[in-house]
């Protein structure tokens, strides 16, 4: 058993040099050992094997940051089952309980913004706009 605070946090800080260290290391050796070849072609971007249209400073769609901010907000819920998971059987009924509150919750969450058209990234001519706020 440790006895300071040091010998405590010791491994973590050997850890993250360790890390740090190789990381510098397999930077270094590709800058030194790499090639160096400029011509037209590397220096297009890569679209996915499509030729790129366009400048590279067009704006993006407001749905686009929506579903970004959207897919964050129901990531960390989920990540809240991980914890619910762990005392399950310590909290036997109260934990179940609120736990379909809290995955309600969510769904709820989730039916409001597709009703509200944040999910419905192809509208066309045939399709409405979705509404906004």
């Amino acid at each position: 058993m440790p006895t300071s605070i040091y010998e405590a946090y010791f491994p973590v800080l050997a850890q993250i040099l360790l890390a740090a260290g190789l990381a510098a290391a397999l930077i270094a050796l590709g800058v030194l050992l790499g090639k160096r070849v400029r011509n037209r072609v590397k220096d297009t971007p890569y679209e996915c094997g499509i030729p790129p249209v366009g400048g590279a400073r067009e704006r993006f769609s407001v749905k686009f940051y929506l579903v970004a901010m959207l897919f964050i907000l129901f990531d960390i819920e989920a990540i809240f089952l991980y914890p619910w998971a762990v005392v399950y059987r310590e909290l036997k009924l109260f934990a179940f309980v609120e736990m379909l509150v809290f995955i309600a919750l969510v769904f709820a969450g989730f039916l409001y913004v597709w009703k509200r058209g944040v999910l419905d990234w192809a509208y066309g001519e045939e399709q409405e706009e979705p509404r906004r706020s």
